[in-house]
């Protein structure tokens, strides 16, 4: 887990190099034959704060559900066959995170929107700065979703194994990514409100 998020990490830093790489970018402009610089800021839809919100919020439940999954004497009661307390306790911080991470993939989806309705659409008339908006938020929200893709199938595994070992590994495994995400997202957006 820890090999491919960090491929995933040098993925977004080399994205971020691209954006402010394309910024110094110009071209020549034929009436004055000066180099004019062709990146014009794109004005972020006010939803991308709330998103970011509910990506922290996400994460924190994210972070409450591990903790559940490796409370010691709840471990301890289903390692004696006294129930699945452990489980219990996760299983609605889970849900609570699934729901938030589709909660921020609708709001993304309604900044495209607002981009779009700004002039900004993603099409042939798209600006630079504008297409490097929808390359970050686009990718990150495909990661996140398949982030959302591994909440369902930890879910469902939390049913289908039976040692709590595996269910923590899975658990686990599952916050790592997701917080991963979530951090990825908060240098991603602050490379968009500040590096712009």
């Amino acid at each position: 887990m820890f090999c491919a998020l960090a491929g995933d990490m040098m993925f977004f830093v080399v994205l971020v190099a691209l954006f402010y790489a394309r910024q110094a970018g110009t071209h020549m402009d034929a009436r004055t034959l000066r180099q004019v610089g062709d990146w014009h800021p794109v004005l972020l839809p006010p939803i991308l704060y709330l998103n970011t919100a509910i990506l922290v919020l996400s994460s924190l439940t994210m972070e409450v559900a591990r903790r559940h999954i490796f409370r010691e004497i709840d471990v301890l009661e289903e390692w004696l066959g006294l129930g699945q307390p452990a489980l219990r306790r996760a299983r609605p911080w889970l849900a609570a995170t699934l729901a938030l991470g589709l909660l921020f993939l609708l709001g993304q989806a309604m900044a495209w929107r607002q981009l779009t309705a700004q002039g900004f659409a993603f099409d042939h008339t798209a600006t630079p700065a504008s297409y490097f908006f929808y390359l970050i938020t686009g990718l990150h929200a495909a990661h996140l979703g398949l982030g959302i893709v591994a909440l369902l199938l930890c879910v469902g595994a939390l049913g289908w194994y039976r040692r709590v070992e595996l269910r923590q590994v899975a658990v686990d495994a599952t916050a790592w990514y997701w917080h991963t995400m979530g951090l990825a997202w908060l240098v991603l957006f602050a490379v968009l409100v500040y590096g712009q």
